[in-house]
């Protein structure tokens, strides 16, 4: 698949007040730290669609992006140690579930994960939550540029494979990137492609 338009449609911290086309979605999500505003934008080839930061932590509500005039992509607030008030990270958090328990849009979570770190708790705990919520996820390996080749593949499996050893039957569909280098761009936005053809052959 191939972007040829990619456009701001509105900020909001309220599911009910998300776009209304029926047109599927996805929500892009990790700690605040994961790289997720770089990934996005080496996505549609703009330089600062998603607004990056030094500081972690700085996307704060649900931001909508319409692409090629037929998906939504969903840049959702990070989760982990973002530099704000615990009553502020609960009030985001707090439409971060409900944002995924109410958006009947949603065809797919990517959860972003920093390759160069071993498997978090709080990333685990979270995938849990989508599995036993039933939303369908793929996870996304950030910052490929950072480790060889092989150090890759060993990190991927062993990832994959503590996840088998808890309360997954398969491994979710994956990807490895980097935006310093463009890795994976392809591959996620055919994986993209073919969810929306899906869809809209269901869908007619």
């Amino acid at each position: 698949m191939k972007i040829t338009s990619a456009e701001f449609v509105m900020s909001n911290s309220d599911v009910a007040k998300c776009p209304k086309e029926p047109l599927p979605e996805y929500a892009f999500i990790g700690r605040s730290n994961v790289g997720k505003s770089s990934l996005i934008n080496m996505l549609v080839d703009r330089k600062s669609l998603a607004k990056t930061s030094g500081r972690p932590g700085k996307t704060q509500l649900i931001n909508h992006f319409k692409i090629n005039q037929n998906w939504f992509l969903v840049d959702l607030p990070g989760y982990g140690y973002a530099r704000v008030s615990k009553k502020d990270k609960k009030i985001f958090q707090k439409y971060i579930t409900d944002y995924f328990a109410k958006r009947e849009q949603l065809v797919c979570s990517f959860v972003l994960v920093d390759i160069r770190h071993k498997p978090q708790p709080i990333d685990l705990e979270f995938m849990e939550w989508l599995g036993i919520n039933g939303i369908p996820f793929a996870i996304i390996f950030t910052k490929a540029d950072k480790l060889k080749p092989g150090a890759i593949e060993k990190y991927v499996t062993t990832y994959l494979q503590q996840l088998l050893e808890t309360a997954w039957e398969e491994a979710p569909p994956n990807f490895v990137t980097s935006s310093a280098n463009r890795t994976g761009k392809d591959e996620l936005l055919a994986y993209i492609g073919e969810i929306n053809q899906n869809f809209f052959e269901n869908k007619n």
